[in-house]
């Protein structure tokens, strides 16, 4: 059953990606979302590592909903101060801890971290990432612990 989920969300993307329906073009695609599933089961028989993904598809919506919304502000956030005469930029580290019991929600907060325009997650340690902020305000770490527990939240089991 997951080996045929899989072959359908990939020839879907390919599909919605290429735009183009041809005979050859869909084709190829449904040939090449076979062969990525052969190499997925290949790579799993290997080393026998898998990921289990934990996430409540309607939280885990809402948040991707969210994080757009965040995105565009940051964007506009930073874009006034590039385009500022006194580009009021002010460089900061500092540390974040997470609340995420996954590896892949912790993954998913580190990227989310980076999407963010003028933040970059720098390093991971446990239980904190280092965070560079370009334009660092007494605000974002009270954002930033809302992006995590926005994320622990669309784990299951999560709080």
């Amino acid at each position: 059953m997951r080996s045929i989920a899989i072959v359908i969300v990939l020839f879907a993307l390919w599909l919605l990606l290429s735009g183009i329906y041809t005979t050859m073009i869909v084709g190829l695609g449904f040939a090449s979302s076979l062969l990525v599933l052969i190499i997925i089961n290949r790579m799993d028989t290997r080393d026998g590592d898998s990921v289990e993904i934990r996430f409540s598809p309607f939280r885990f919506a809402k948040y991707i909903v969210w994080l757009m919304v965040e995105i565009a502000r940051a964007n506009w956030a930073v874009t006034k101060t590039i385009l500022s005469r006194n580009m009021s930029i002010r460089q900061h580290l500092f540390t974040v801890p997470y609340t995420q019991k996954t590896d892949v929600a912790q993954v998913m907060f580190a990227n989310s971290i980076t999407l963010t325009p003028g933040t970059i997650t720098v390093e991971t340690e446990d239980g904190q990432f280092l965070v560079h902020a370009v334009s660092y305000s007494d605000d974002d770490p009270a954002a930033i612990a809302d992006m995590d527990a926005r994320i622990t939240a669309c784990e299951i089991g999560g709080a």
